[in-house]
């Protein structure tokens, strides 16, 4: 009977907060996948207001029971780098000379994620990039308070780097990257590693979907994608302050903009206009929302929301012209699709060059549930893909 009910609920929740627009290809394939998440995540939280599990701790349970397989060709080996746990994935086929290095950060907002749960994804990147893959287990919230996570990917990047060639890469061909909250970390990583004229330059970045800016949440991705699955626009504020360990109270006045001082909204104005957004992705359902009124008690208990090292899309423009190549993908039913435009117009601005890939078909986690066969998304096996090209081709 308790099933039952959960299971209800989640098709009551999925239909009446979910709003999937005509051109969405798979929506029953999605509903069926929103509604999943909606009774394991309620499941969770009920065991916490029980004082039986935390729901962090219960959705991580539940991550671990997932069987991911490792892609046939290629070996892997775990590893602590300077007491940074990470897994090392060597493609099998023949290559003469040293490989490129392709370090990537797991997303999971900070809170969820490991190493095994992202095999069957970083395996074929290793594959099909014929990459050496290092993939990296940092220490998550709410136990490690931010800023745990970038810190502890530094310096597992920076020690594979110093000891390249023990793994067989070209120290010159390293590549960083990652997914969600992980292609944030990259771009953070970079900005510190701008600071180390001992170590070599980073190759290239590959960003898949990453989260860029916590200034305006209702851009036009955030309206128009507002409430597809599985990212909703309040959930990332909701999540993003959980990670942060900040009270949750403060989520309706950030979405409004009220976080922000008008000194920075000003300095920022110009990064975060429309006019970078090209035309065709304002069109869908999308009306210009002014930020709301600035209020200083919420600004001062978030004030790394807007610093560069949360929000990449800030980066001084001295610092960002000196960034490597860069990949971002995109998704067009995502509702962090504009801070990749947006971050896209930047670095070209800056003459860095930017290869881009939009997965028309795509939402925010797709690339998670590629090899879930019952409910798989053609344009999250494209997005591999696409970014094991980019490593391939570099």
């Amino acid at each position: 009977m308790a099933i039952l009910l959960l299971v209800c609920w989640g098709i009551y929740y999925d239909f009446t907060r979910t709003k999937i627009p005509p051109g969405f290809q798979q929506p029953l394939k999605l509903r069926f996948l929103h509604v999943c998440i909606v009774v394991l995540f309620t499941l969770g939280k009920t065991l916490e207001v029980l004082h039986l599990c935390r729901q962090v701790t219960f959705i991580r349970f539940l991550i671990r029971l997932k069987k991911s397989k490792i892609h046939p060709g290629v070996s892997a080996r775990d590893f602590f780098f300077d007491g940074i746990p990470v897994r090392v994935y060597y493609p099998k086929s023949p290559w003469s000379g040293r490989r490129k290095g392709f370090v990537f950060y797991h997303g999971g907002a900070g809170m969820i994620g490991s190493i095994h749960y992202y095999e069957d994804i970083t395996s074929k990147l290793a594959k099909e990039s014929e990459a050496v893959v290092v993939v990296v287990g940092y220490r998550l919230s709410p136990e490690h308070p931010f800023p745990a996570q970038w810190e502890d990917c530094l310096t597992a990047t920076v020690h594979f780097m110093k000891h390249a060639e023990d793994h067989g890469v070209d120290s010159s061909q390293i590549v960083i990257g990652g997914d969600s909250a992980g292609g944030n970390f990259a771009t953070v990583i970079t900005q510190e590693l701008l600071r180390r004229p001992d170590l070599p330059k980073i190759r290239a970045h590959a960003l898949i979907y990453p989260g860029l800016q916590a200034l305006d949440f209702n851009l036009p991705s955030y309206q128009q994608n507002a409430s597809i699955p599985i990212l909703f626009q309040e959930s990332v504020v909701f999540y993003g302050l959980k990670f942060l360990l900040k009270d949750s109270a403060l989520t309706n006045d950030i979405m409004k903009g009220c976080h922000v001082p008008d000194e920075l909204r000003q300095k920022f104005e110009k990064w975060l206009s429309l006019d970078n957004i090209p035309e065709r992705f304002k069109r869908r359902g999308y009306k210009r929302c002014p930020l709301g009124q600035f209020k200083p008690e919420v600004h001062d208990q978030v004030p790394n929301l807007l610093h560069a090292t949360f929000s990449s899309l800030f980066v001084e423009d001295d610092t960002l012209r000196r960034f490597p190549e860069t990949f971002i993908v995109s998704c067009e039913y995502d509702v962090l699709r504009d801070d990749s435009l947006l971050y896209k117009k930047r670095l070209e601005d800056n003459g860095v060059k930017v290869s881009w890939f939009h997965a028309e078909q795509g939402f925010h986690g797709i690339i998670n549930i590629c090899y879930m066969n019952f409910i798989r998304f053609p344009a999250g096996m494209e997005i591999l893909e696409k970014t094991a090209a980019f490593v391939r081709d570099l």
